[in-house]
């Protein structure tokens, strides 16, 4: 692993923010065609497709068979129902408040560990928490970009309890998957998330049938921002650690407020901009991600 960051390390994690960004934008332009679980369906069986010759090609199956058992119930917190949820929000939600509201993973992660494997939540890192949904709540009231009401409140919801899904996720993960190759859980988690969801999409599949530039998000979707995706996520923590490969978490709402401002013309007010870097701050204090002397100082 490297101490240091090169320039092809620094270019990885504006690429992989770039393209996790833009899968919000990619939900916000299919889920009102497919509706939520055909197109989250087809997202997880295109990335299935991409990653499943690289998984063969590994010799990781055998890896598979042992630990399909919990790597299903990570493919549940991770795939299946945070996917489907956030296609939901993304029929009512901007793009960029999407984006914005899934930033708060880390929150939940630092609350589930601590309430189910006791990890110590230091005072910096409540503070952190309590500032972070101060953003949420801003977000929640900006007239400009929700109209507020019961539908806006089930989608912001939404949103919320898919964060809470991924920090259940990675708490799994961390405990129960150590040593298990990243790759084996994500090819894992595509399946059974592509066998599960599969019964539901074809129920729900919709009557009129999607156009060609719809089918080429829906490919977007799943071969790019989770295929290509996570390749890229597996080579930067092998060459930076996991922990500084996360910090894409600070970029991924900037690319996604981007995005969808300029394709889809959805407004950046100063709700969102200031909800947006309440929760990153918040997220820096929450997982320690500010310099030591922010630290010491707020512990004076």
């Amino acid at each position: 692993m490297n101490d240091k960051l090169e320039l092809r390390d620094w270019i990885s994690l504006l690429a992989l923010s770039a393209i996790w960004g833009a899968s919000f934008f990619f939900l916000r332009l299919a889920a009102p065609v497919f509706g939520p679980v055909p197109l989250i369906a087809a997202r997880v069986f295109f990335g299935l497709c991409l990653l499943l010759p690289v998984f063969l090609y590994r010799g990781l199956f055998s890896q598979l068979l042992a630990h399909w058992r919990i790597i299903y119930v990570v493919s549940l917190t991770n795939m299946s129902l945070p996917f489907c949820l956030l296609a939901y929000a993304s029929l009512e939600l901007n793009a960029g408040i999407t984006s914005i509201l899934n930033a708060t993973v880390p929150f939940f992660a630092a609350l589930i560990a601590f309430s189910f494997w006791k990890v110590r939540l230091t005072h910096v890192a409540l503070i952190g928490m309590a500032i972070g949904f101060g953003g949420v709540v801003l977000i929640v009231f900006d007239p400009e970009a929700i109209e507020f009401g019961a539908r806006a409140l089930l989608s912001i919801g939404a949103g919320l309890c898919a964060s809470l899904l991924y920090g259940t996720a990675s708490n799994l993960a961390q405990h129960r998957l150590q040593g298990v190759s990243g790759l084996t859980v994500t090819v894992g988690s595509l399946a059974f998330a592509t066998l599960t969801l599969a019964p539901l999409a074809w129920w729900q599949w919709p009557e009129a049938a999607p156009s060609t530039s719809m089918w080429l998000s829906v490919f977007a979707l799943g071969s790019l921002c989770t295929g290509v995706a996570y390749l890229i996520f597996y080579k930067l923590i092998a060459r930076i650690g996991a922990a500084r490969a996360l910090n894409t978490t600070f970029l991924v709402p900037a690319f996604s407020l981007l995005w969808s401002s300029v394709f889809l013309g959805e407004p950046i007010t100063f709700y969102m901009l200031g909800g947006c870097a309440l929760i990153l701050f918040g997220v820096a204090l929450t997982t320690g991600k500010l310099p030591a002397f922010w630290v010491r100082a707020s512990q004076a």
